[in-house]
């Protein structure tokens, strides 16, 4: 089978394509930059040969209809994952105009099967308890939680319309190999850096993204079975538990004050005018706030393809040693994961 994957050079897609390709298929990557292909895929031992690269954008008609061509299934995982508000154009642009394009092409190729990369945040805020398949899109506000929801709007028109579409809804995402030192990974960096002293209250769904990746390559060819909407694994944890395990996974006391979500938006609003000039990144966003204040728990249960979610400290640990790894933290950062046997 010959699957295209788009955002091959980011967090999600590198890893996706890492397990599409130990599944046994051929892979065609979608990028801009054909170079950040090999950069994201050599620490996850894809040789460069493994994958066909089309260079182009997600937001150029031609270039995604020459991508989609002869491919027998998509997953559609480019996206620009960002509450940073200098990033607030580039996001709309990606997110929505990205997946209208991708999602008619394979429809219009007769593409048997496309895998749209979504997120939990496309639902929030949840009007009810807990969030599921048919929870209704979102209504946030939020450059970036308002152009997903915008792009699932798109992804449910072409299933209502029987297009062959399947979401996934992956939670927030951490673990090893991060090609562009994305949001979680940037945020668990500055905690153990120092910088992030104060938390909101809440909490957020979150998973480890080789588990994603695997329950992407893992729809490419499942049978049927009446669903089309799979939420990543994971499993959702209050901002005071997750603390609390970078604590135990490091051994250091990470001194943290919280305070209430809703109570901090404004200020966080502040901060996010002011990231606007500011030329060094602020770890105080208020869409990463406005999660935390209005996040529910997805559904626990193991989903019925792809592997059960591994445990949170798992996951912790292998993004702290990596990070010290590639030189991003020291080992007084580290702390005492990098003396405990790897999992």
């Amino acid at each position: 089978m010959l699957v295209l994957i788009t955002g091959g050079t980011g967090f999600v897609g590198a890893h996706t394509i890492a397990a599409t390709v130990a599944a046994g298929h051929r892979v065609r990557v979608l990028a801009r930059d054909p170079g950040g292909v090999a950069r994201a895929l050599s620490p996850l031992k894809v040789a460069g040969d493994a994958v066909d690269v089309v260079v182009g954008d997600v937001t150029d008609p031609a270039t995604v209809d020459r991508a989609v061509r002869g491919t027998d299934a998509v997953v559609h995982a480019a996206s620009v994952y960002s509450f940073d508000s200098r990033q607030h154009a580039a996001t709309r642009r990606t997110n929505v105009r990205g997946t209208e394009l991708v999602l008619a092409a394979a429809r219009a190729a007769g593409v048997a099967r496309t895998v749209y990369v979504s997120t939990v945040g496309a639902l929030l805020p949840a009007t009810a308890s807990t969030i599921g398949p048919h929870s209704p899109v979102g209504t946030a506000s939020e450059p970036y939680l308002a152009s997903k929801a915008a792009a699932e709007r798109v992804a449910r028109g072409h299933q209502e319309q029987g297009a062959p579409v399947v979401i996934t809804y992956p939670p927030a995402l951490l673990g090893p190999d991060d090609p562009k030192l994305g949001d979680q990974t940037t945020r668990l960096r500055s905690v153990l850096r120092g910088m992030m002293p104060v938390w909101p209250t809440g909490g957020f769904p979150v998973g480890d993204v080789r588990d994603t990746a695997a329950l992407h390559a893992a729809l490419l060819t499942a049978s049927s079975d009446g669903l089309d909407r799979y939420f990543g694994p994971g499993r959702y944890v209050s901002t005071r538990d997750y603390v609390a395990t970078v604590r135990t996974v490091t051994g250091r006391r990470l001194p943290t004050l919280f305070l209430p979500a809703r109570a901090m938006l404004p200020f966080a609003r502040l901060t996010d005018l002011a990231q606007r000039v500011w030329p060094w990144h602020i770890p105080a966003e208020y869409g990463a706030c406005y999660v935390c204040a209005c996040a529910v728990r997805p559904p626990q249960d193991v989903p019925p393809h792809g592997p059960a979610a591994r445990p949170f400290d798992w996951t912790v640990a292998d993004t702290v040693r990596w990070l010290h790894r590639t030189g991003r933290l020291s080992a007084g950062n580290a702390g005492r994961v990098l003396t405990e046997p790897c999992t």
